[in-house]
C-alpha cells in the first residue's frame, strides 16, 4: 500500500509480469489449526520463497527473508508463512492508520483470477494483517476498513530463532459483487479453481515508514512501479486448486 490515496487513472494498465507466480495448491481433508505452530498436515505443501523487492530498499536476510506454502479444502485456503524479522514494529496504535507502515503481512487474493483495477471494489482484496491479527483494506467508499471476518490470524516466534515467526492464516474466498454495504456469503472453493494470489511483506525497522516491501515474484509496469498489488490484481500470480 502506499501512503496516501492512489487514483487508479494515474497508473498505466499495461503490465509485464517477469516471473509470476503460478502453482498448483493441494487439497487437505485434514484442516490445520491456526495456532502459529508445525503441523504435520503442512508437510505435503510446498514452500515458496519471497526474494522480491516491490517497494524500499532490499534487506539484507537477517534482516527480512521469508518464504510459505499454501493448502484448501472448501471452506478455506490456508496459508503458513515463515517469516524472519529482526525487528517487529508496530507504531501505529488504530488498526486503520497507516497499517502499511507498520510489519504487515501481505495477502493478495482475486477469488476468481479475473484481474483488473480492485482499489476501490472488492473484486480482489489486499489483506493487510497486522501485528495483532486484523485485517484491514481499502473499502469501496475510498476508506480503511476491517474484515476481521474473512480471515483468521495467530503468529509466534518459534523457538530456538527468536528472529523468526510462524505465521498462519485461514482465508475465506468472496464473489466480486461483494460490497460494505452489502456483503456477501463467502464462496466455497473446489478442485480446478483458478485464483489470483500474491504474498507481501512490509518490514519497517525502526524509521516513520516502512524500509522493505518484499513479494513472492516479480514484475514491472510501464511507470516503473511494482507497489501495485493494492490497486490492480493484474500484478498477481495465479493458483490452482487441486485435490
Amino acid at each position: 500500500m502506499l501512503k496516501g490515496i492512489v487514483k487508479p487513472l494515474l497508473i498505466a494498465c499495461t503490465f509485464s509480469v517477469a516471473s509470476a507466480q503460478a502453482f498448483d495448491v493441494k487439497h487437505t481433508s485434514v484442516a490445520p489449526i491456526i495456532d502459529g505452530q508445525q503441523d504435520a498436515v503442512w508437510q505435503q505443501a510446498k514452500w515458496h520463497d519471497m526474494p522480491y523487492l516491490m517497494d524500499g530498499t532490499l534487506p539484507e536476510k537477517a534482516d527480512f527473508n521469508g518464504r510459505y506454502r499454501l493448502l484448501w479444502d472448501e471452506n478455506y485456503l490456508y496459508l503458513q508463512a515463515e517469516i524472519t524479522d529482526d525487528m517487529l514494529i508496530d507504531t501505529h496504535a488504530d488498526p486503520l492508520d497507516r497499517y502499511w507502515d507498520d510489519d504487515a503481512l501481505e495477502i493478495f487474493v482475486d477469488g476468481d483470477a479475473s484481474g483488473g483495477i480492485h482499489q476501490f471494489n472488492h473484486t480482489a482484496l489486499a489483506y493487510h494483517i497486522g501485528l495483532d491479527n486484523q485485517a484491514a483494506d481499502i473499502g469501496d467508499d475510498e476508506k480503511a476498513h476491517l474484515y476481521n471476518d474473512h480471515i483468521s490470524s495467530i503468529w509466534k516466534r518459534q523457538l530456538g530463532t527468536p528472529n523468526t515467526v510462524l505465521w498462519e492464516v485461514a482465508i475465506k474466498r468472496y464473489p466480486n459483487d461483494y460490497t460494505d454495504a452489502d456483503p456477501k456469503a463467502a464462496i466455497l472453493l473446489k478442485a480446478g479453481d483458478v485464483m489470483g494470489f500474491m504474498l507481501a511483506y512490509c518490514d519497517n525497522d525502526g524509521s516513520d515508514v516502512r524500509e522493505h516491501f518484499m513479494g513472492d515474484h516479480d514484475f514491472e509496469a510501464q511507470n516503473g512501479s511494482k507497489n501495485l498489488g493494492f490497486i490492480t490484481a493484474d500484478v498477481f500470480g495465479k493458483i490452482t486448486l487441486r485435490k
